[in-house]
């Protein structure tokens, strides 16, 4: 049941389940963010991490909780929200669980962008990360425009988009095939997703790209509820359907690109956060700020789990491992309600 809190002529609807939902997620994400920190070759206690992050641990653990593990544990929470909230907004876009941006083909087009600036153009991790946000940008301007009939349907936009992906990851299997043995593993690394080696040159650009576009996808969150009720009754509520579609994207798109550029395709993150976020607070629409904190949680704990295992991997394998047996349990549940 939501509550209005009132403040002179000012309002603020609020639902006291989702506020203790997202209470809880950014508690358990911070939580084991902070695990994440003291985890490694030198294992660092929880209360020396606090401290040191805090500003009052000794010199060499303050080092290497703020230089050398922070950065990891930043991005991987700017990363997971920011996949969390995209693909809160394309899965509502496209009115199908589904929808997320690594199912529509914008994340595999970051991916072949990186590629591209690995394998044939050369560069560091700035270049890398160009590339990934040019080729996200470009694969979903095109899915747009091949879409766009007058209008951009959701079911169009969908079709579309898995088409894309499917071509795009051919053309990345090509590009690995031609390459070098060190650039093919290099990328073959790359395309796991991986929160490895990780500094603030990755996190910083990271974390204001996140805080730029999280406060303009919020701006747009009413118009993103409203349009679940169909174009039509959007249209005559006075939403500018195609034009607030076109800035969703954008918006959306600029998430996964920045998040795509700093970490890599991580994959099932996008897909699987949104639903899980929306299942916790137990009410439709598209529940942007618990998918973010989902998002992050589930991130972190993937990586967290990843530097646990006795044989560390990639953060893109335990969170594909998650994801399909995610993917497995939502198609067992359509298939149940008739839908499949």
């Amino acid at each position: 049941m939501s509550r209005v809190l009132r403040a002179g002529a000012l309002s603020l609807r609020w639902e006291p389940r989702a506020v203790l939902v997202c209470a809880g997620l950014l508690g358990l994400a911070l939580g084991a963010a902070v695990l994440v920190v003291g985890t490694g070759d030198l294992p660092i206690p929880v209360p020396d991490v606090v401290r040191a992050l805090t500003g009052q641990g000794g010199g060499a653990t303050e080092f290497i909780v703020t230089t050398l593990r922070l950065p990891r544990a930043v991005a991987g929470l700017a990363a997971g929200m920011a996949l969390g909230i995209s693909g809160a907004i394309f899965q509502t876009i496209t009115r199908n669980p589904l929808g997320s941006p690594d199912i529509i083909g914008f994340t595999t087009g970051g991916a072949t962008g990186a590629l591209v600036q690995i394998l044939v153009l050369g560069g560091g991790a700035l270049a890398v990360a160009a590339g990934s946000l040019l080729g996200a940008l470009a694969t979903a301007l095109i899915v747009y425009l091949i879409a766009y009939r007058g209008g951009v349907n959701a079911f169009r936009l969908l079709l579309v988009g898995i088409s894309a992906a499917a071509m795009l990851e051919a053309l990345n299997g090509y590009l690995i095939t031609r390459a070098e043995l060190r650039e093919a593993y290099e990328a073959a690394f790359w395309l796991t997703g991986s929160l490895s080696g990780r500094g603030w040159d990755h996190a910083a650009p990271l974390a204001v790209g996140v805080a730029v576009l999280v406060p303009m996808a919020l701006v747009l969150g009413p118009h993103l509820r409203m349009g679940e009720l169909g174009d039509d009754a959007a249209h005559a509520l006075g939403v500018p359907v195609q034009r607030t579609r076109a800035a969703l994207v954008l918006v959306g798109v600029g998430l996964v690109a920045a998040a795509t550029a700093a970490v890599g395709p991580v994959p099932f993150v996008a897909l699987a956060a949104p639903q899980l976020a929306r299942r916790l607070v137990r009410r439709t629409g598209p529940q942007l700020v618990p998918a973010g904190l989902m998002g992050a949680a589930l991130l972190v704990i993937g990586d967290l789990i990843s530097l646990r295992l006795p044989i560390p991997v990639p953060v893109g394998v335990v969170t594909g491992v998650l994801g399909g047996v995610y993917l497995i349990w939502l198609l067992a549940g359509e298939e149940r309600r008739g839908r499949v």
